[in-house]
């Protein structure tokens, strides 16, 4: 069995972080999401996996390597556009040949991995395996309509009125079925070859399609407040670790994560936080789901529930929070200046203004 991870897109929905950095490549707690991907398919047994990459095919090639990190061997496919997830099955075919395999979008976060859908697979064949979970606003993803036995019947994209909560998860399973399903298939209003448009195929064809709902934690980290809630999932579990430099005025509470060769004076970290290598922490404070990576500065600032990338710079901040901050960006506090208001208004117009 092999495994697809598609990581090109061009991340439209965080920018501008993704104008200059792969989506895949922001981290969580102090880590890209699309290593936690890979892990999840080597912890299932999976070692030969194909990458598609696009315009950031340089970095995150710099990232992951040849994939022995992970216990993997990743093969690099090149998609000339963001063309649909079954296009990215399409220019795969040579590497999948005719095996099994996983499709992982890359970034897409399961907090328990998916070993027991790959073992069922395994042991219950069957052409497809979708995995779904209940949301809020079904609009925004792929969604499933099953019957009374709870089999899927179909399986729509971004539908504008959803007939089901059931969206469909960033993974899947498939046999080689999936490659005669695609060929000859249509882009969709999108402009797409859509992979429900596939799976779709293969349901009224009599192909045996099987789901199974995620329980767990699963994020697609398309946006800022959901890269936040996952670092804020992650940052839950992680085990306290003091490796870097820290002064006796500075207190640390809770889980915290200090790397190697951080400094910290005269700050409190609060936990569950995560400060990456080479970092400098000043008269600052650190609250709760933070993450600041490595080799960044903060001095006299506050921050919390936010996620700062490497080599940052943050000085003289009062508070920052719910924030995401990009590679090298620099935050200081800006001048005083004079507490006024302007207001130009209307003929018996009726304004509040605060004390």
């Amino acid at each position: 069995m092999k495994g697809l991870v598609l990581a090109g897109g061009s991340g439209t929905r965080l920018r501008p972080i993704t104008h200059t950095s792969a989506k895949q490549l922001v981290p969580v707690a102090n880590r890209p999401v699309l290593f936690y991907g890979l892990e999840s398919l080597a912890e299932a047994g999976i070692t030969e996996v194909g990458v598609v990459v696009g315009d950031t095919e340089q970095e995150i090639r710099e990232a992951v390597g040849d994939g022995s990190r992970f216990g993997l061997d990743v093969t690099y496919i090149r998609q000339d556009a963001p063309r649909g997830l079954a296009h990215g099955v399409l220019i795969a075919q040579e590497f999948l040949g005719d095996s099994d395999f996983v499709m992982y979008l890359g970034d897409n976060f399961i907090i328990d991995g998916i070993v027991p859908f790959v073992e069922q697979f395994r042991s219950q064949p069957a052409d497809a395996q979708i995995l779904l979970t209940r949301v809020s606003d079904p609009s925004a993803f792929g969604v499933a309509e099953l019957d009374d036995r709870g089999e899927v019947r179909r399986l729509v994209e971004k539908p504008e009125f959803p007939k089901s909560d059931l969206a469909l998860v960033g993974v899947y399973l498939f046999t080689p079925a999936i490659h005669t399903a695609i060929s000859g298939l249509a882009p969709s209003a999108r402009g797409e070859l859509e992979i429900t448009d596939a799976i779709q195929r293969l349901i009224e064809d009599g192909r045996s399609v099987r789901s199974s709902e995620i329980t767990g934690y699963w994020k697609d980290t398309g946006n800022v407040a959901d890269m936040l809630e996952v670092n804020r999932e992650v940052l839950e579990r992680v085990e306290p670790l003091i490796e870097g430099d820290v002064d006796e005025a500075s207190e640390i509470v809770g889980r915290v994560v200090v790397a190697r060769g951080a400094v910290v004076r005269n700050s409190r970290i609060i936990g569950p936080a995560a400060i990456g290598a080479d970092c400098e922490l000043t008269d600052s404070y650190i609250g709760p789901f933070t993450s600041v990576s490595d080799g960044c500065r903060v001095a006299h600032s506050e921050i919390e529930f936010s996620i700062v990338l490497p080599e940052a710079t943050i000085e003289g901040v009062g508070r920052l929070q719910s924030s995401l901050i990009g590679r090298r960006a620099t935050v200081t506090a800006a001048p005083r200046v004079p507490n006024s208001t302007r207001l130009v208004l209307g003929d018996h117009s009726s304004v509040r203004l605060p004390l």
